[in-house]
């Protein structure tokens, strides 16, 4: 007599089946926003570069106004760079790519060097933004080179990029008070009166630069501010 199948072994056997398939199968590819873009794609002359901390609890910190004024530049979600620690996104209106490392600053340059070297990009066409010590809260400065100043994320710029010729736009946020460590006052809150103003006019200067000249750019944020 043959063999028959009851109710409960066929309900099994479709389990199994249905476990056969799915593991099986080839897994779905990942969403579009989770695989970023191929950086052979872009089209770009210039590196615009923002310095910070990763992380909510350096969103609002001295040491992150690069950050926020990569942020008002683009005005846009930057996206994943595939094999790069680092987020990126061309600015609009220019030809220039805005980038900025997922490590934490003193790491900075191990996500930006590879960036540049896949597009091309020279040091003398990176423009970095990022906070300044020796100026005052408020003041925007924009030069080519020049030392690192014991500043974490330039030292590692510089060692990854194997120079100091690269442009920075320096955006003040003056000594500590006495008694305050440096680190301190970098990882504080950013309280300072017209943030808003100085925060757009770094943007502002990064945007002169690659559409106008460093000299243009220089000459007009200088006499601004």
């Amino acid at each position: 007599m043959g063999s028959t199948l009851t109710p409960t072994s066929h309900r099994l056997g479709t389990v199994f089946d249905f476990l056969r398939r799915l593991f099986s199968s080839s897994p779905a590819p990942a969403p579009a926003q989770d695989r970023g873009f191929d950086l052979a794609a872009i089209d770009a002359e210039w590196l615009i570069v923002g310095l910070g901390n990763p992380g909510a609890q350096y969103a609002a910190t001295r040491h992150n106004v690069g950050y926020m004024a990569l942020d008002e530049l683009i005005d846009a979600p930057l996206q994943p760079l595939p094999g790069i620690k680092a987020h990126g996104l061309m600015v609009p209106d220019t030809n220039a790519f805005a980038v900025r490392s997922t490590t934490y600053m003193n790491l900075s340059g191990e996500g930006i060097a590879p960036v540049a070297e896949k597009l091309g990009i020279p040091p003398e066409r990176i423009v970095v933004l990022h906070d300044e010590l020796d100026l005052p809260a408020g003041k925007v400065r924009v030069k080519l080179g020049g030392n690192e100043n014991g500043h974490n994320g330039l030292k590692s710029l510089t060692e990854h990029l194997g120079t100091r010729d690269y442009i920075r736009v320096r955006i003040g946020i003056g000594r500590p008070p006495k008694g305050t460590p440096v680190p301190d006052w970098v990882l504080g809150p950013v309280k300072d009166k017209g943030l808003d103003v100085q925060i757009a006019l770094a943007a502002e200067s990064a945007r002169l630069v690659v559409t106008q000249g460093l000299q243009r750019a220089q000459n007009e944020i200088h006499a601004r501010n």
